[in-house]
């Protein structure tokens, strides 16, 4: 049982070694906040927009796209949330028994490219956000600012991380709906609002992939906040809270975008949503752009450990502490503050490109993971040989894992449709990208028959709860 509270004055003194028992502490309940509160933010609103602007989808039909999406891709990120109280180590830790330990530093390489991408993102939304209400600052300047919070959160660790969570889900959970009331109610819409855009099959398909991509591209953080859980915390219990607090934390706030979005000019809907909300634009749009520095510590964190792992790897005898994290975490938001000025200028463009890519290399980790953890391994995993120099039982590379994954991302090509690559499949059908459903049904398979037809060795059931 755990003695441990949580103590977000603390430096968090762990990064990538298993969580002893006795250090747990939590409930379900925090997972919910974390995940509703971290996905309350501008640029989740930015992303629902892309469903009336980029895709000129009508608004009922953008929202129906935006829950469809959410709630079938937050299953796949809720699956991956309920390991963490098991294992008790971050989410790419835990990815080198599929992949083996070098075998997984092609994934963990991938995903630490996606956590500057969105670190970048969210400093050039939250800064562009915060100059034009403060127009005396520069941007540039707003931008280091909400580097320099998000790098002090980050130093400080998963307790503070979680209290940041809590008081964001509150404070802008009141800004969104403040927003939705003023912008129906009291500044009005237009009379032809609801008519506005196109209903076609292709787009709306696209806004789906989009929004289940949101969900999906959670899947490699999920552990890296669920893993100080106590171990009988349950997966259900795991499951639910984070999948809930996923789906309605990005359901509401994409909704929000997706209102905005015939109403933007320029498609800038930041300005849009201040112009729309009058006399609270401003504290909405602050707390919104105060909310991202909350998910912009969520990504360096993640972020940070991922990094540390692929070092690991090759240095198995290193236990990086609060310092390495530190220091990790420097190097990374420096990347991304470097990123984020260099692409400030075509944001919503970049972005949208961005995101899309994100989803075909995500795709077919999560199929091997989740196969790998619930069908094959029913969660028994030795945690120790994860860190073991060759690998342990794990061995180096798993061969299976990794055809599958390089598989995965080229049987979606195809069937791709974006605005740097459209594959033949995808103009048969009309522009429909199913590429993610087709990686998801043709790996999973794949994988689970391939190391079927070999020895696998199950660990017993002590030795995932080892501290």
């Amino acid at each position: 049982m755990s003695s441990h509270s949580e103590r977000p004055t603390q430096i968090e003194p762990h990064t990538i070694r298993q969580i002893p028992m006795d250090q747990r502490h939590g409930r379900a309940r925090d997972l919910f906040t974390i995940w509703f509160g971290t996905n309350l933010h501008l640029l989740t609103i930015v992303t629902g927009a892309l469903a009336t602007t980029v895709y000129k989808l009508p608004v009922l039909a953008a929202v129906v796209a935006i829950a469809l999406g959410n709630l079938a891709g937050g299953i796949f990120m809720a699956l991956h949330a309920a390991q963490g109280p098991r294992l008790g180590v971050p989410q790419m830790v835990q990815t080198r028994g599929q992949f083996g330990s070098v075998g997984a530093v092609l994934v963990v390489a991938i995903v630490v490219i996606m956590y500057i991408g969105f670190l970048a993102s969210n400093m050039v939304l939250a800064g562009d956000s915060l100059h034009q209400i403060a127009p005396g600052i520069s941007s540039r300047a707003m931008i280091i600012l909400v580097a320099a919070i998000t790098l002090v959160t980050t130093i400080y660790g998963h307790d503070l991380i979680h209290a940041y969570a809590r008081l964001v889900a509150w404070a802008s959970g009141l800004a969104l709906l403040v927003a939705f009331c003023w912008v129906v109610f009291v500044h009005g819409l237009p009379p032809d609002f609801l008519s506005t855009g196109q209903l076609a099959l292709a787009p709306f398909c696209s806004m789906v992939s989009v929004a289940a991509l949101w969900q999906i591209s959670y899947a490699p953080y999920v552990s890296d906040y669920s893993r100080y859980m106590p171990y009988e915390t349950g997966a259900r219990p795991a499951f639910w809270a984070s999948y809930w607090g996923c789906a309605l934390g990005s359901i509401l706030p994409m909704s929000l975008g997706a209102m905005l979005g015939p109403l933007a000019v320029g498609n800038d809907i930041a300005a849009a949503l201040r112009a729309y909300t009058g006399a609270v634009g401003s504290p909405v749009i602050v707390t919104l752009s105060i909310s991202i520095c909350g998910n912009n510590a969520v990504n360096l964190y993640c972020g940070v450990l991922s990094a540390i792992t692929i070092a690991q790897t090759f240095t198995p005898r290193w236990h990086p502490g609060a310092f390495a994290r530190g220091a990790t975490a420097i190097l990374l938001l420096g990347i991304a503050l470097a990123v984020g000025l260099f692409a400030a200028a075509n944001f919503l463009a970049a972005y949208t490109d961005f995101i899309l890519l994100l989803l075909y290399v995500l795709v077919p980790w999560t199929a091997v993971n989740l196969v790998d953890y619930y069908l094959i391994r029913h969660g028994q995993y030795d945690v120790a040989d994860f860190f073991s120099p060759e690998g342990g039982i794990y061995g180096r590379f798993n061969r299976p894992a990794i055809l599958c994954y390089l598989l995965g991302i080229a049987i979606q090509l195809p069937f791709v449709d974006s605005p740097m690559y459209t594959g033949p499949l995808a103009q048969l059908v009309g522009g429909i990208d199913i590429s993610w459903i087709v990686g998801l049904l043709v790996v999973s398979p794949i994988y689970y028959f391939m190391v079927k037809a070999q020895p696998v060795r199950v660990t017993p059931e002590w030795a995932g709860q080892r501290s």
